[in-house]
Formats: structure tokens, sequence, C-alpha cells
């Protein structure tokens, strides 16, 4: 197995918030790892080599108080999207919709094969979802 290339972690207000929005709404495989002692509890989305780790403003800020500050302005990632492959688009689209999330742009066939909606996390994080097209 190939060690893991990227990991980016990004800090959320509620992992059961993000964790309903990642694994319920998109039904990405979000995993909650059993944390060791003095780790903060985490939420993890991970690929063949790349993995995103969600941890909690709080245990960022009580593990970094220097970033406390910078840790409380919103929307977060300003400049940074998460683009993410899915399966069932236009049933996430309408379960978006259902939840009033904001969506920046809907869902739109693109001529370069796929179908594509950008939308924002509960916590502000830009994302983009794609699908292949059949």
């Amino acid at each position: 197995m190939e060690e893991i290339a990227l990991t980016i972690q990004l800090c959320v207000s509620d992992l059961g918030t993000t964790e309903a929005f990642y694994a319920g709404i998109l039904g990405l495989p979000l995993q909650r790892p059993v944390t060791v002692l003095g780790a903060p509890e985490h939420l993890l989305l991970e690929t063949e080599l790349c993995q995103v780790i969600f941890v909690e403003d709080a245990a960022v800020g009580q593990l970094h108080p220097i970033l406390q500050a910078r840790l409380e302005g919103f929307p977060r990632g300003v400049g940074m999207t998460l683009h993410l492959v899915v399966e069932g688009i236009e049933e996430i689209y309408q379960e978006l919709l259902e939840e009033d999330l904001e969506i920046l742009y809907p869902l739109e066939r693109k001529p370069y094969g796929t179908w594509e909606l950008w939308c924002f996390d509960p916590d502000g994080y830009l994302v983009v979802l794609e699908e292949p097209v059949d």
C-alpha cells in the first residue's frame, strides 16, 4: 500500500454537523477513528493518496492557542475549494436544496462530460461536486 501523499486538515464548528453533510448528504466514506489519549476527536475522509481530517475549532484552539483568533474568522477556506467525485448527484442536489444549504452554481451538465454543482459546506468551505455523465 502506498503512503498518503497529501493530508489536509480543516477546522469545523461541529463534527456532528460535518459528518451529517459529508457522510449523510454527500454519501462519502467518512470515518470517525478512535483517537489516542490527548489527541482531538476527528473525522477522516480518505482516498488512495489523499486524506482530509476534520477537527473542531475548540480542540485546535486548545492545542494551538496562537491560532484562536484566526479560527474565529468566517467564511473559512477563502480561496480553497474541495473537488469531490460523488454518486447520485441529482439526489444530493435535491437534499442540499431541502436542507437550505448555500449553492453557488446549481447542478449543470458540463461539456467536458460531468454533472457539476458548487456549494458551501456548513462551515463555509467551497465544495465542487462532480459525477461523470453516463
